[in-house]
């Protein structure tokens, strides 16, 4: 699959369904040949909307005026036939007269043999220009698809022929739709999916893990059973519009075998599909399923249906005695038309064989690679660089004794935390490069600013390392050159975990992350203007003079010694806090 997720990739489903409507855009060529929206649901019989044409009578050469009128829609599909082999290719070419609500398709390899909605704003009128080719047949009828919405549409709506000169009467062949598969019988269920043989004759993926959709309503579930050379698929969980799974041979969205539960106002509508990239799912036949059922009851849709283990011939039906990554996702549905996703979908840790020995299985909405990304930055930004400041703006006077090679003990602290940041931020940084194999085209701004964190992590202990002494005449440019790029790196990084926090291939849950992160920052800003305060005051009574050394008079003051009593609880008390968001965070990342 090609999303990372369940962005992954982002079953990283973007369901939304192949047909003249599902393309607001009106890039609709998979539907030339037939002229028939793939909704899954049945055209309308009686049509509403009419063909006009300028002239009855044409010659090679002519353009003639097509006039698509009737009440408001949103697509069409437009295309000349002969009119004594409606079922083959379209004839001739085709003008725009308003290039804003009309375009050129090619169909079958014919330039601008079709005409078809540039957008899905309301019309009621379309005109354009055929062009009568030299090759062109004595008759000619216009077909036109209309979708007034995704449930409503007419299907091939016929015109009054138009014929040439002296041609022979015409013998009317009948204007007919694209036949559609029968639609197999549907049940009703009667009680809720058992997982009691989940891992004995059932194979189970549920999430949370051993939840129970007879006990749970909030249970995502589903289940394989094998019954000589089908299985029967259960499918359950709570969704106001769908919920699918597909079988994948890898992680990422693309060429996967998918099965959908539709709710239609109190119904369900049992649909196969097939996706191919990261586009659209294609509806196809449902003849290839049996005994389906389905039932909705306190706002879960389940829904149950038998296939063959192995179909042959039927293009797009994976075999199921095969290894495959599966994949589970919900999403909205409005007048019959599928959304992408509510959030990223469940994807299991590898590859099963359903038809194999029953199993109990969970899955994860986010790739482990990611989860270890997000904890690490967290860790860097959250913890480790914001104590490492702390120790070294407030913390000076305080651990000021000589430890380590001579170093102060708030140096050596500051170093080693500064370090870690930046040990933390290179290994997290590498991660979505592996999990995506290369740059990510769907996440915002986050990698950019990304890579910005990344590049001042790396150039802060490399400006660092060349530090002036301390009354050398560059240490005060020094001085401001490191604290600027720290607190770029900082404010960046805090960016760019807002922004991470809201992509999918993540899934934190909303709006839990944005709590925690707002919280963390309020927390991190009081400590240093509770600090800065204090600070202030003492100043104030000339017992500090400068960040760099405590001019000592005669003895250390009560004042004093309690000034440090104080940084040192404020520090603990910070640091205490931070670890609490800092668990909650991890918390978060380790449930998904």
């Amino acid at each position: 699959m090609a999303a990372p997720g369940f962005t992954l990739g982002t079953f990283v489903f973007v369901l939304l369904v192949s047909s003249v409507v599902n393309y607001p855009n009106g890039k609709v060529t998979k539907s030339c040949r037939g002229m028939v929206p793939l909704h899954g649901h049945s055209p309308q019989s009686e049509p509403i909307h009419h063909i006009a044409v300028s002239q009855r009578k044409f010659r090679p050469g002519d353009r003639i005026e097509v006039t698509l009128s009737g009440p408001p829609f949103k697509g069409f599909l437009l295309e000349a036939h002969d009119a004594e082999d409606l079922s083959g290719l379209p004839i001739g070419s085709f003008t725009l007269i308003d290039s804003q609500v009309s375009q050129l398709l090619t169909c079958e390899d014919v330039q601008g043999s079709a005409v078809s909605h540039t957008s899905s704003s309301k019309k009621t009128e379309i005109k354009v220009y055929w062009n009568a080719p030299s090759s062109a047949p004595d008759h000619i009828r216009f077909l036109v698809t209309v979708v007034e919405k995704y449930k409503i549409y007419w299907v091939r709506i016929p015109s009054d022929v138009i014929s040439q000169p002296n041609a022979l009467p015409l013998t009317t062949p009948t204007v007919t739709i694209a036949p559609l598969s029968p639609s197999p019988p549907v049940s009703h269920l009667t009680k809720p999916f058992s997982a009691s043989d989940c891992g004995n004759r059932k194979f189970c993926v549920r999430s949370p893990v051993n939840c129970d959709p007879e006990k749970e309503p909030a249970c995502v579930f589903l289940s394989f059973t094998r019954e000589d050379q089908s299985v029967m698929v259960e499918m359950s969980g709570p969704s106001d519009g769908y919920l699918s799974f597909a079988f994948s041979h890898d992680r990422w969205m693309g060429h996967d075998d998918a099965y959908m539960c539709i709710r239609e106002d109190q119904s369900v509508h049992i649909q196969p599909s097939h996706l191919t990239g990261r586009s659209h799912p294609v509806m196809d036949s449902r003849g290839i399923l049996e005994d389906m059922a389905w039932r909705l009851a306190d706002g879960v849709i389940q829904c149950s249906f038998r296939r063959n283990i192995t179909l042959p011939g039927v293009k797009n039906r994976f075999d199921l005695n095969e290894s495959f990554y599966i994949f589970l996702a919900d999403g909205a549905v409005k007048d019959g038309r599928i959304y992408k996703h509510s959030k990223q979908p469940l994807i299991t840790y590898e590859k099963y064989n359903v038809t194999d020995s029953p199993k109990n299985i969970g899955g994860s909405h986010s790739s482990p690679l990611l989860k270890a990304h997000g904890a690490l930055m967290f860790v860097a930004w959250m913890t480790t660089v914001s104590i490492g400041v702390l120790v070294a703006r407030f913390l000076r006077p305080v651990w000021s004794k000589a430890f380590f090679l001579g170093q102060a003990v708030w140096f050596q602290v500051h170093r080693v935390l500064m370090l870690i940041t930046s040990g933390l931020t290179c290994i997290g940084f590498v991660l979505p490069f592996i999990y995506r194999g290369g740059w990510s085209r769907h996440a915002g701004y986050h990698p950019y600013l990304g890579c910005i964190v990344m590049t001042l992590a790396v150039l802060q202990p490399l400006l660092a390392a060349f530090r002036p002494p301390l009354y050398d005449p560059r240490r005060q440019m020094f001085n401001w050159t490191h604290w600027s790029i720290g607190t770029a790196a900082r404010i960046m990084a805090v960016a760019a975990m807002f922004l991470g926090m809201d992509l999918p291939g993540l899934n934190l849950p909303n709006p839990q992350k944005t709590y925690v992160m707002i919280g963390f920052v309020a927390w991190h800003i009081g400590t240093e203007v509770v600090l800065e305060i204090h600070a202030y005051r003492l100043s104030k009574r000339g017992e500090i003079l400068d960040d760099d050394r405590i001019q000592i008079f005669h003895s250390i003051t009560v004042a004093e010694a309690e000034g440090h009593v104080f940084k040192k609880v404020v520090l603990a008390i910070y640091v205490c806090g931070n670890v609490t968001f800092l668990i909650i965070f991890l918390s978060a990342i380790n449930h998904l």
